[in-house]
Parts: C-alpha cells; structure tokens; sequence
C-alpha cells in the first residue's frame, strides 16, 4: 500500500475536536465518497479505499445523500431488459 502525506494546519484537529487519525479517516472516506459520486472507482473499491465494510460504505453514501446506484433510467430499464 502506497502512503501519502497532507499537510493540514495544526489547529484543525482542535477545531474539529478529532485526533490525527480520526481526522486520516475522515479525509480518506470522503476521498472514497467522492470518487464512488463521480463514476471513478465501484462500491466495493469505495469500502475498500475508506476502510469500510461494504454496508457500512453504503450507509456512508446515504448519509452525505450520495445515490448509491450509479446508473441512468435508460441502463437500467436496459439491465431490466435484460439487453
């Protein structure tokens, strides 16, 4: 696994009243959130990423109102379909 540093001014963990790796959490679901919200990476990636059991991904989702399906009404009316 690849690591990577953010740099973030000292008083934000004091702000926020959340230790570094709280605040490490926070960042990497929300990068996950994000990227699942912009087509990037699958549900199952987006747990992955954040740390989280996949249920607990999809919770994650409804809580910053996030769809968690990615599809328009024609692919699924095609799934549907079956085509």
């Amino acid at each position: 696994m690849t690591t990577i540093e953010v740099m973030l001014p000292e008083d934000v963990f004091s702000t926020l009243r959340k230790s570094p790796q709280e605040v490490a959490r926070d960042v990497r679901t929300a990068a996950a959130v994000e990227w699942y919200a912009e087509g990037l990476v699958s549900q199952g990636k987006g747990a992955e990423l954040a740390g989280l059991s996949r249920l607990e991904f999809l919770d994650e989702l409804a809580k910053r109102k996030v769809p968690v399906i990615q599809m328009t009404v024609e692919e699924l009316k095609a799934e549907l379909a079956g085509e």
